[in-house]
């Protein structure tokens, strides 16, 4: 089940489904990309329940082939972005340690490093709809919720804690 790390989480435990913090998986030390991640997203993805989130394109078919349903955050954009850079710039501020002991590099990376979370937030949000249409048509047995704002996100989970999933 693909979301959102803070709506898989809150999926997960309201679930009673393990989630799995996909990054975790992704970035090692310095923020290199783990040999391993392909083979423990498998392993999970191999397990009957999971929730986990659907950022990294090697690995969405292998999730959308194992998911019986993908919670699709259609947030505007400026919602997007407020959101990305208030975390990134407060995780950096307070040198919050992440995955592997990585910590968010200098806000000035923002404009220096054009993989940076905040501009990789800006240049794929426009993609997630062409991805998503593409994905429902090699997968139609794959059920998609489409929220557009945090309050469709909180009645919708309202809905999952009271065991009636609304799609």
């Amino acid at each position: 089940m693909p979301a959102s790390t803070s709506v898989a989480r809150r999926l997960g435990q309201a679930l009673a489904l393990p989630h799995v913090e996909i990054d975790s998986l992704f970035h090692g030390p310095d923020w290199t990309p783990r040999d391993s991640f392909v083979t423990e997203v498998e392993a999970f993805a191999a397990e009957p329940r999971w929730v986990t989130e659907w950022q990294y394109p090697t690995v969405q078919p292998l999730l959308a082939e194992r998911a019986d349903l993908l919670v699709w955050l259609d947030l505007p954009r400026a919602t997007v972005m407020h959101q990305v850079i208030k975390r990134t710039v407060r995780r950096r501020v307070r040198r919050q340690v992440l995955w592997n002991g990585n910590v968010e590099p200098p806000i000035r990376t923002i404009f220096t490093d054009s993989d940076h979370i905040v501009r990789w937030a800006w240049s794929t949000h426009a993609e997630t709809a062409e991805r998503v249409a593409a994905l429902q048509k090699q997968h139609p047995q794959l059920n998609i919720v489409r929220l557009r704002n945090w309050s469709d996100v909180q009645e919708w989970l309202a809905h999952v804690v009271e065991g009636t999933v609304a799609e």
